[in-house]
């Protein structure tokens, strides 16, 4: 079954304060990690967590290379990889018991947003934070 992103909640997710883990934030400007999470920093007053394989600070942020040597609890884990190595992040974000997972515009993985479901988690896929927010007057 294909899965269907809920209005409920995307808006839940992009207006209440929380803690997103950017997965695949670098200090490299050219990529969309970059732009994506100054909006939700800036915009919307999310608190950020660079993860990145080399754990770049990014926007003044202590980056980290993993989702398990993040201090405290996520609320989001934001995945900006590619769907073939999605699912690997999406099983992380469960292990540490992450509250939610939002794959990026292009991220599709059917499985794992089965798995994070089956744990519990709510799941965003093939969506993008700064497109989706305008819906709501963000």
């Amino acid at each position: 079954m294909d899965h269907r992103n809920d209005p409920a909640v995307l808006r839940r997710l992009l207006t209440v304060h929380g803690r997103w883990a950017v997965v695949g934030l670098s200090s490299n400007p050219r990529r969309a990690a970059v732009g994506v999470s100054r909006f939700l920093l800036d915009r919307l007053g999310m608190e950020i967590v660079p993860v990145s394989l080399k754990g770049d600070d990014v926007h003044g942020q202590a980056g980290y290379r993993t989702l398990a040597e993040i201090p405290g609890s996520i609320d989001v884990v934001d995945c900006f990889v590619n769907s073939t190595r999605v699912g690997a992040v999406v099983d992380q974000a469960i292990a540490v018991g992450a509250k939610a997972v939002w794959l990026q515009l292009g991220v599709i993985d059917e499985s794992a947003a089965e798995r994070a479901k089956a744990a519990g988690l709510d799941v965003v896929m093939n969506a993008c934070p700064v497109i989706e927010a305008p819906q709501f007057g963000l």
